[in-house]
């Protein structure tokens, strides 16, 4: 990631912690510029600690739920909630040695401050769609409360889960980048917005069968499509049941691939302005690209391995190609190209 001198101590931790938190995020935040790199990055801490909370299958739904809601009233400016009472509030569920994800949580003090610091039309850009995410969060832990872990029922059921847990982060993302913006351009990014966050998460979702059930105890996949394979969510982790499932991932892969054009529509629209890039949002698009590619070769590796990555020679070439000064104009023809194979190899 970028090394960048801010003389803000918090605003440099927040930095630093991204990089430890989410690989694709920190990609992203490296090719952008300020005041943007600074903006999203604050965005997606604010993010990221409830949804740390929500992904921790060792606290009951009921008291998840809980931290939920009273994060949420950290975030609305008319509560009198503070952030100290959720940092009470949290602090007996942060584990002895938490990891970095847990470190942020620790941390949502000093994250909340560097949001508060950040001038009165950004925190207005962001705060809303943050405080639906969690909201949407709290709604789904309790309505899966009695099985104490997600259980997706259908595939309408899981697109309402990405949009909370995704869509979200994409209309966080449009305000900022729109701020400023023409009002044509504006349009188009709040016409795509939706595919461009539900692509990203569908593809999340799809890749980490495995690890979702083991570390958290979630089942995303559609109960009706695992009953129509022959399986069910117990069968997540029974080598006899691979087969079944593999063919659900297939089947969730093709569905993802319904909002490839929705999200490079978006990408064509987005505005280089206010440090924005259209790198930082083109690389992660691309690389969902391969991970559909793969998952199509390989579907039952998210059940047998617990995921399905691109390779590090991929995203490094997916990289080069931005460093050597790829434009909107290029996105289908690399679009297509990954489809095939991976980037590095034509």
């Amino acid at each position: 990631m970028t090394q960048r001198s801010t003389g803000d101590a918090d605003l440099e931790w927040c930095y630093d912690a991204v990089t430890e938190v989410s690989r694709t995020f920190a990609i992203t935040i490296a090719e952008l510029d300020e005041p943007m790199a600074r903006d999203i990055c604050v965005g997606y801490l604010v993010c990221r600690v409830a949804d740390t909370v929500e992904d921790d299958a060792r606290i009951p739904a009921t008291e998840k739920a809980r931290l939920l809601r009273e994060y949420d009233r950290v975030l609305d400016p008319d509560s009198d909630t503070t952030t100290a009472e959720f940092d009470a509030a949290v602090t007996e569920w942060v584990p002895a040695d938490p990891d970095a994800d847990w470190r942020v949580v620790t941390q949502a003090p000093r994250v909340l401050a560097t949001f508060q610091a950040l001038d009165d039309e950004t925190r207005e850009r962001i705060r809303p769609p943050v405080r639906e995410l969690v909201d949407g969060m709290a709604e789904f832990v309790e309505r899966y409360a009695e099985e104490g872990g997600l259980r997706i029922r259908t595939i309408d059921e899981l697109e309402e889960y990405c949009w909370y847990a995704a869509g979200t982060v994409g209309d966080l993302v449009t305000n900022l980048v729109a701020q400023d913006a023409n009002q044509s351009v504006v349009e188009r990014l709040e016409a795509n917005a939706r595919d461009f966050g539900l692509l990203l998460q569908l593809v999340n979702v799809a890749k980490d069968v495995g690890t979702d059930y083991a570390e958290e105890n979630n089942v995303y996949l559609p109960e009706v499509w695992l009953e129509e394979a022959g399986v069910d969510a117990g069968d997540i982790d029974d080598p006899d049941a691979v087969d079944g499932l593999a063919t659900v991932v297939e089947r969730l892969t093709t569905h993802a691939e319904r909002y490839l054009d929705g999200a490079q529509a978006w990408l064509e629209a987005m505005p280089e302005h206010r440090g924005n890039t259209l790198s930082a949002w083109a690389i992660p698009f691309l690389l969902a690209v391969g991970t559909l590619r793969e998952l199509k070769q390989r579907p039952a590796d998210p059940i047998e391995q617990g995921n399905v990555k691109v390779s590090r020679a991929e995203v490094q070439a997916v990289m080069s190609r931005f460093g050597q000064g790829a434009t909107a104009d290029d996105l289908g023809r690399l679009r297509e190209r990954i489809r095939q194979r991976p980037l590095h190899e034509w």
